[in-house]
């Protein structure tokens, strides 16, 4: 059973950072794009970031470049997304995302919420 799991949102102020970690299960994120997604209220659900990690190529939205960063962790099955000078834009579900050309599967999502 494949099972992406995040954590690591929460409150924070504008300006200010947090890290979210997606833990993979039953596929190797090597063999996977992986991304982060967002929703927030009333908006559709928007790509924020992806990679690949065999590739090392990264892509960012506008909105978040130079900001975000997504990253393998310490060669471990988990993936990170380093969110810093958070704005209280950023408020919104984010989901992690694995796919390759046949199939994709989503974590269950992590609120975070931006104060202003």
């Amino acid at each position: 059973e494949v099972q992406l799991v995040e954590s690591g949102g929460g409150l924070v102020q504008a300006g200010g950072s947090l890290r979210l970690s997606c833990a993979v299960s039953g596929i190797t994120v090597n063999d996977y794009n992986i991304g982060w997604f967002r929703q927030a209220p009333g908006k559709e659900r928007e790509g924020v970031t992806c990679a690949s990690m065999r590739l090392h190529t990264t892509l960012y939205t506008d909105s978040v470049k130079g900001r975000f960063t997504i990253s393998r962790v310490d060669d471990m099955n988990k993936v990170a997304l380093q969110m810093n000078n958070l704005k209280p834009e950023d408020t919104a579900i984010y989901y992690c995302n694995a796919r390759d050309g046949y199939e994709a599967f989503w974590g269950q999502g992590t609120q975070v919420t931006v104060s202003s």
